[in-house]
């Protein structure tokens, strides 16, 4: 299919794009590990790994065999540019702290700026949106499909895991409905959105 081409260069820029967080996030966790940082979630983060890299995998390979729909594939691609821009919104706002990995620094603050003024875990909301999104660019919609439900799963261990972080390090907890002004476990200093 003559669409395949664009949509797998696409994905070859995705991959360069996580390669980049990668970079960024090893260089943010030796950072917080040398003030002191302690680790939370070791156990997940390898299926948090093989998730996304299978997200692109799975994209790649299915992309073939589906068509590429307009109207679907330029809404899909406005929602995955949006997603990476809050995203990088998310990386900016919490700087040097910003990490892949869930590392709380003691004694510093939580992270209420940015995006963290409004959503609770604005980083998990590009992931969804983009996890929906990416795929559906060009109707791979198993990868889509599997990818959320996945996700899904994921971001339950993940974001019990951010809010015991939280608590651990002595901030109050976040409410369940978050909100404008309620701190962020992923604003937590050092852990990744």
């Amino acid at each position: 299919m003559p669409t395949t081409t664009p949509y797998l260069l696409l994905l070859a820029l995705v991959a360069a794009e996580r390669i980049a967080e990668l970079v960024t996030a090893r260089r943010n966790a030796a950072r917080s590990l040398a003030l002191g940082a302690r680790e939370y979630g070791r156990g997940h983060y390898p299926a948090m790994v093989a998730l996304h890299t299978a997200l692109l995998a799975g994209c790649a390979l299915e992309a073939p065999y589906r068509p590429f729909l307009p109207a679907l594939g330029w809404t899909a691609l406005g929602v995955a540019v949006a997603a990476q821009g809050l995203r990088w919104w998310c990386v900016a706002t919490l700087g040097p702290r910003w990490n892949t990995r869930v590392l709380v620094v003691p004694g510093l603050p939580l992270v209420t700026g940015g995006p963290y003024r409004w959503l609770r875990h604005p980083n998990y909301v590009a992931v969804v949106a983009e996890g929906l999104a990416l795929p559906l660019v060009h109707s791979a919609w198993l990868t889509a499909t599997a990818f959320t439900v996945l996700n899904a799963l994921l971001l339950r261990v993940r974001i019990g895991c951010e809010d015991r972080a939280l608590t651990t390090c002595g901030a109050a907890a976040p409410s369940a409905a978050g909100g404008p002004g309620v701190p962020s476990a992923s604003g937590l200093p050092g852990v990744a959105p």
